[in-house]
């Protein structure tokens, strides 16, 4: 068979390689600063952890009172550690759909009121399926003052994803405190809720049955470094096909 003989590849013409060179640029600028924002991301994230943890490991203080309510943020208060005390308004309660290391269940929020007259709903914890045959207004320990100690937590409006609160038929799916402070006719209250601990609820040393407090799951996902490697692997690679199309243009121009 005659030998075919190649015709060489024509090299990008000038516009074309700057049209490239161009595109190549802003790409590997786009992954270096996506990059760098995930090392910022995560210096963020190693600082927010350090101080929720020092909140949940400091001594309680006061619940904040109706002159703080407009203060009060997710970023400055979330899981601080608070106490309070004042009477459980008991016919008020609402369960509120959740999945524990109990299973499922319900948290069980109940309105304290006050000496002042300000009114905090407090998460008294986890109630199985079957506590008070399904309903929320069973009175667990003693009745009258109660002390309540545990984590304050932002409201969580709009429900849960996918399943919207339901106040007409009491059925919850997010600790939405202005939803159920309106559903149960309970005035202004507080923007926030307080979870119970262990010793507010002791609830797991009567069969799990509840309420248990104590459970609140304090976890922050931190994928920031191997986010920040990915981005950084995609600007290197784009160097890479950078150089190709270099060392190919250069082989297609030059003289034979």
């Amino acid at each position: 068979m005659p030998n075919e003989t190649r015709t060489p590849r024509s090299p990008r013409g000038v516009f074309v390689l700057g049209l490239l060179a161009v595109l190549g640029a802003v790409v590997f600028a786009g992954f270096v600063a996506l990059g760098t924002w995930q090392v910022h991301r995560r210096a963020w994230k190693h600082d927010l952890i350090a101080r929720v943890d020092a909140r949940v490991h400091a001594a309680p203080v006061d619940a904040p009172g109706r002159g703080q309510w407009p203060q009060v943020s997710a970023a400055n208060d979330e899981y601080r550690r608070v106490k309070l005390s004042g009477s459980f308004l008991q016919d008020k309660s609402v369960r509120v759909r959740a999945s524990t290391e109990l299973g499922m269940g319900s948290w069980l929020l109940t309105p304290l009121r006050l000496a002042s007259g300000d009114v905090v709903i407090v998460n008294r914890g986890f109630v199985s399926p079957t506590w008070c045959a399904g309903k929320a207004d069973c009175t667990p320990g003693p009745s009258g003052p109660a002390a309540v100690s545990g984590l304050l937590r932002i409201s969580e409006p709009k429900g849960a994803f996918l399943q919207k609160n339901d106040p007409a038929g009491d059925r919850w799916f997010s600790r939405d405190v202005a939803a159920i402070a309106a559903a149960k006719g309970l005035g202004d209250v507080a923007p926030y809720f307080v979870d119970a601990d262990a010793a507010s609820s002791p609830g797991r040393g009567e069969g799990n049955d509840g309420p248990v407090g104590g459970l609140t799951v304090i976890a922050f996902p931190d994928n920031h470094l191997s986010y920040a490697l990915t981005w950084y692997a995609l600007a290197l690679l784009t160097l890479v096909g950078a150089w190709v199309v270099w060392k190919t243009s250069r082989v297609a121009g030059a003289p034979r």
